[in-house]
């Protein structure tokens, strides 16, 4: 009498292990090699630490609507695979951030409440970078160009003033970054023209950031960079920034980090 074939349930239970343990191989790399980060840091080794605070263009939202990018396509995520394993950069970006300015409609958003706490979750840190104001462009906030920039000037101060730094004596570095102009609000996607609205003027306002941010930057003595020298926001929602753009972005900032941190 002939043997009988495997019944169905069992080979698809065998190719649920088999997908199973790839799963936890490929997780347990990831795991592995985030504790050895860790682990460096804790040993006080020369790894760099590096803060990215920002809005939902370092939280990695995409201008078509949909999942939040991969980590190895925002920006924040090719700074860090472009800077290798001497570095370890911390994503903090929330969507809707302001600089300094309490939202009305969506809450919790003001990055100056969440700055401190921020930089005492993640002490010692070698350098913060941030990249905030596009939401401080929106109509409930009436805002002109120079008071974003001063908000901006604000969370600098905080940084500076604070003992975020090597043996909890000393302030890291900052690195301002001026977000980009918004595109033409009155051209983006039918889905998205509820921005047009929220952001009237945004785009008048937003190409005016620049020169008060650096302005920021060179009053206060910290690093600076202008986005829109190196990237646009999308013309699809006209707010956010498209794959390539984060790719862009991410190199540029890699750039102007070796050069302060060496």
């Amino acid at each position: 009498m002939s043997s009988e074939a495997p019944k169905q349930p069992a080979i698809e239970q065998n190719k649920v292990r088999i997908l199973v343990a790839q799963a936890a191989g490929r997780i347990g790399a990831v795991v592995t090699r985030r504790l050895a980060e860790f682990a460096a840091r804790g040993r006080n080794v020369s790894l760099k630490t590096i803060l990215c605070y920002g809005d939902s263009n370092t939280w990695g939202a995409p201008p078509h609507g949909g999942r939040r990018f991969d980590s190895n396509v925002r920006w924040a995520g090719v700074l860090r695979n472009t800077l290798g394993a001497d570095y370890f950069v911390i994503e903090e970006g929330l969507g809707g951030r302001t600089t300094v300015w309490d939202d009305p409609i969506e809450g919790f958003k003001n990055g100056k409440t969440y700055l401190q706490p921020c930089l005492d979750s993640h002490t010692p840190l070698d350098l913060v970078i941030i990249m905030l104001g596009t939401n401080d462009l929106k109509k409930r906030f009436s805002l002109s160009p120079f008071d974003i920039a001063a908000g901006a000037g604000v969370l600098v101060d905080m940084v500076m003033n604070s003992k975020a730094g090597l043996d909890w004596q000393y302030a890291p570095a900052v690195l301002l970054i001026c977000p980009p102009p918004t595109a033409d609000l009155s051209k983006i996607a039918p889905e998205f023209s509820y921005f047009a609205d929220m952001f009237e003027g945004a785009e008048t306002k937003s190409q005016r950031l620049s020169v008060h941010y650096a302005r920021v930057a060179q009053e206060r003595g910290c690093h600076f960079l202008d986005a829109g020298t190196v990237i646009q926001t999308s013309t699809y929602d006209g707010i956010h920034l498209e794959a390539e753009a984060h790719q862009k972005l991410g190199l540029a900032v890699a750039e102007k980090v070796k050069a302060i941190l060496g």
